[in-house]
């Protein structure tokens, strides 16, 4: 008797459940919710309905698919607001053009549970204990296809240390130590050991090896945190100075000249009033002004007038001014994306030309170039990781979509940066999780 085709690729019923239920508490997990200690046991009941369908990779891929289609557009539905609210999409064709992306995506958990699976099979339930490499390894796959690895789990801990609760506080900033020896794939790796662990404990219900588990991972996790403390510890003196971050309150669209020069020169009030504040208490501090990523479209060097106004501006009260512009690609029609600052004397100090652009939004794939238009705009890719001066500190900037990239931070603190500064603009996105989302990378 032959099986029909789709009974060789569905899983049951029961089990396609136990996969949407480990989906939904992941999405808990995520900003806005941020129900983040759910992420520990998360995906324990995917865990199962794999180990329940391991006789069949096809039906634990479908599992994983499932499961990943789920949690993507759980967390990432946000992106349908763009193109609803500026391109004036018809909402269901944004939700549709959302669910093949997802389904797209989707696949690397596939490819998590089909490889599970084949590992149960040949190694029964110590195979699980394999599951945290194989979701990392999936993690990292999904980051070099696609260069974007978006709500990795280990994202879901980035405010894990934000509460009241003193213990709690000091295990989520232990979880967040770890990133500074392996970034985010170290904490993915930590919360799908704890999940593995729970699995392989559910199907045997060995107390003394999960004992020994949680014990061997405590000191393991507590010798990681103290191993990068120690070393973020001794990294020479203490560099002071005073930073003023502009909130832009900028709408985003409707603006005249005479509105766009009313909302500059709120900014520059902003700042003043903030400086006299300061300098009340301390006046020795060196002072540097951040201004938040285009939301009025700057070009210093092609705009006379505005090089004079923020010259003058850092003259009169003795700061450096850091801003997002675009700037010329000096032999090309293009220009960069770019962080621009001006020093007390009025000149440019630096200039750092955004590398990692944002796919299809601020730059088309080369191999795609002059066949496929951008959406937002068509930069140049900067190629140099330039520093600023922040008092006697350096500082590396990111732009926006930067905070997801692990190795440009890397390359800064290489070339001796003592902080990172990151200059974005979500409000496009409207009041959407895609804000604490984002800031949950940036940490």
């Amino acid at each position: 008797m032959k099986i029909p085709l789709m009974g060789k690729l569905l899983p049951s019923w029961k089990n396609a459940l136990l996969a949407i239920l480990a989906a939904a508490l992941l999405i808990l997990a995520f900003p806005d919710l941020e129900l983040w200690f759910l992420a520990w046991f998360a995906l324990v009941p995917l865990m199962w309905a794999i180990e329940r369908e391991k006789a069949s990779t096809a039906k634990s891929f479908v599992l994983g698919w499932v499961f990943g289609t789920i949690f993507f557009f759980g967390t990432c539905w946000w992106l349908t607001f763009a193109p609803i609210t500026y391109a004036h999409f018809p909402w269901p064709l944004a939700y549709f053009l959302m669910l093949c992306v997802c389904l797209i995506v989707g696949v690397f958990p596939a490819i998590f549970a089909g490889i599970l699976s084949i590992m149960l099979r040949k190694f029964g339930s110590w195979a699980f204990l394999a599951a945290p490499f194989v979701w990392v390894f999936t993690e990292f796959l999904r980051y070099w296809v696609t260069g974007n690895d978006w709500n990795a789990i280990g994202y879901s801990q980035a405010f894990a240390r934000a509460t009241n609760y003193l213990w709690i506080s000091i295990f989520g900033t232990t979880i967040i130590g770890t990133s500074m020896i392996g970034g985010v794939l170290i904490v993915s790796f930590i919360v799908g050991f704890a999940n593995a662990v729970l699995a392989h404990f559910s199907v045997v219900r060995n107390w003394r090896i999960f004992a020994a588990f949680v014990l061997g991972s405590s000191v393991v996790l507590f010798g990681l945190f103290m191993y990068a403390l120690t070393g973020s510890a001794d990294s020479g003196p203490t560099q002071i100075a005073q930073v003023i971050g502009v909130q832009p309150n900028v709408p985003m669209a409707g603006l005249d000249s005479i509105r766009w020069d009313q909302l500059r020169q709120h900014q520059v009030e902003m700042v003043e009033a903030e400086i006299k504040k300061l300098r009340t208490t301390n006046n020795e501090l060196p002072t540097t002004v951040i201004l938040p990523e285009s939301p009025m479209n700057f070009m210093y060097s092609d705009d006379r007038e505005f090089q004079q106004f923020i010259g003058d501006f850092a003259r009169r009260n003795n700061v450096r001014v850091l801003f997002n512009s675009a700037e010329p690609d000096k032999g090309t029609a293009k220009y960069f994306n770019s962080a621009v600052m001006v020093g007390p004397d009025g000149k440019e100090v630096a200039e750092y030309d955004k590398i990692y652009l944002l796919p299809f939004g601020e730059a088309v794939p080369p191999f795609l170039d002059g066949i496929v238009p951008g959406f937002v705009g068509n930069f140049a890719y900067g190629r140099k990781y330039d520093l600023f001066p922040v008092g006697d500190a350096k500082a590396g900037v990111m732009i926006c979509f930067e905070s997801h990239f692990g190795e440009l931070s890397r390359h800064y603190v290489a070339n001796g940066a003592d902080l990172i500064i990151e200059m974005t603009n979500d409000g496009y996105l409207g009041p959407t999780p895609v804000l604490r989302q984002h800031l949950a990378n940036a940490v």
